[in-house]
C-alpha cells in the first residue's frame, strides 16, 4: 500500500535538492517554472527569507512541494505556490497539498501563485474554494528592434549602484516607489542581500539616476542564461542561446513622476542589455497598472504569458 504523508519544518540539504528537481522537472514539463524568485532565495539560502516549507512524501518520495509566506499582520493574508511531480498527478496530490497550506494558514487568508495560469491550477484552485485575485503579466519585446534614445529631465546624472555604499538609500527610495506594492515595497536588508550574493548580480547592470546629487530613480536589470531555474529560460522561452534581458525593476521617486525619468531609465537599461549582446528582454507588470502597461507598449513590449493568484477568504475575525 503506497504511503502519503504530508509534514511541515525545515529541510534538509538533500531535501532541498530534491525539492529543486521536482521543480525542474515540473518546469521542463509545463513549460513555465513553478517556483518564484523568492521561494528559491528560501531553499538556496537556508531559510534566510521567511516562510514555512511543507513537503508531500509518498512511500518517502518527495512528490510535492508548496512554499508560504508569513501573513505580515494579524489580519493579513498568507501567501504561497506549490509544485507537484508531472508523474505523479490527476491523483489529488495537488488538492491534498492544497489543503495541508490551508490548514497551516490557522484561518488566515490564503493566496496562492499559478505561474503560467494554466488549466490545471485554475482547476485546483477552484476546487479548494480560491478565486482569481490577481493577474501579472510578462511582456517582451525584441532587443533587434530599432530603440529610442533616452531623454533625461534636467539635472539629471546615470551612474551604477555602488555595493557597500548604496544599499540603505536605495532600500528608502524603493520603499518609497513601491509603496502601495504588496511585495516589492516591503523589501528589507536581506532580501537585497540575497540578490547580491546571487551569480546573475552584477552592479553594471543596475542603474542609478540622481537629480540635483539626490537617488531619484533606478532600473535594475538582470541577465537570464537559456537554463536558468529561476527565470524565463529556454523552457518558456524563445529558445534564443543567448538568453534574455530582464527589467527587473524600475521605480521612481513619487516626487518624479511625470518628469519623464521612468521611461528614461527604462530606455538607458534596455541599452545596455542590447549591448550585451542579448536579442530580446521581459518584464512582468500587474494586469491593472494600466499607466505601466502603457508606457511598456509604447516602448515596444508586448503581453507573452499571465501569471494568476488565487485566493480563498480566512475565518472572520472573532
Amino acid at each position: 500500500m503506497t504511503q502519503r504523508s504530508i509534514t511541515s519544518g525545515t529541510l534538509t540539504g538533500a531535501q532541498v535538492g530534491d525539492v529543486l528537481a521536482l521543480a525542474e522537472a515540473a518546469r521542463a514539463a509545463d513549460g513555465v517554472a513553478p517556483l518564484s524568485e523568492p521561494t528559491l532565495l528560501h531553499l538556496r539560502y537556508g531559510g534566510r527569507e521567511p516562510g514555512r516549507d511543507l513537503v508531500l512524501r509518498l512511500d518517502g518520495e518527495i512528490v510535492g512541494y508548496a512554499y508560504t509566506g508569513p501573513p505580515g499582520a494579524p489580519e493579513a493574508d498568507l501567501s504561497g505556490e506549490l509544485v507537484i511531480d508531472p508523474a505523479r498527478r490527476r491523483q489529488g496530490l495537488g488538492l491534498a497539498l492544497l489543503r495541508a497550506v490551508i490548514a497551516e494558514a490557522d484561518g488566515h487568508a490564503v493566496r496562492m501563485w499559478a505561474h503560467g495560469d494554466l488549466p490545471a491550477a485554475a482547476a485546483l484552485a477552484g476546487s479548494a474554494g480560491f478565486e482569481r485575485f490577481r493577474a501579472l503579466w510578462q511582456m517582451r519585446r525584441s532587443l533587434r528592434d530599432p530603440l529610442a534614445e533616452p531623454a533625461f529631465p534636467p539635472g539629471s546624472t546615470l551612474r551604477t549602484f555602488v555595493p557597500g555604499r548604496d544599499e540603505q538609500e536605495w532600500l528608502d527610495l524603493n520603499a518609497r516607489a513601491f509603496a502601495k506594492h504588496p511585495e516589492q515595497g516591503a523589501w528589507t536588508s536581506d532580501d537585497l542581500e540575497l540578490r547580491e550574493r546571487e551569480g546573475w548580480f552584477d552592479p553594471a547592470g543596475f542603474l542609478i539616476a540622481e537629480r540635483h546629487g539626490v537617488m531619484a530613480g533606478f532600473h535594475w536589470t538582470k541577465i537570464h542564461g537559456p537554463g536558468d531555474s529561476d527565470g524565463p529560460g529556454s523552457a518558456d522561452g524563445p529558445g534564443s542561446p543567448e538568453g534574455i534581458g530582464e527589467v527587473y525593476v524600475v521605480g521612481v521617486d513619487p516626487g518624479e513622476q511625470g518628469t519623464g525619468l521612468g521611461r528614461a531609465l527604462t530606455l538607458a537599461g534596455l541599452h545596455y542589455l542590447r549591448d550585451r549582446g542579448l536579442p530580446a528582454a521581459m518584464l512582468y507588470v500587474d494586469e491593472d497598472n494600466g499607466p505601466a502597461i502603457r508606457l511598456y507598449r509604447a516602448l515596444g513590449f508586448s503581453r507573452w504569458r499571465t501569471d494568476a493568484m488565487y485566493r480563498r477568504p480566512g475565518r472572520p475575525a472573532g
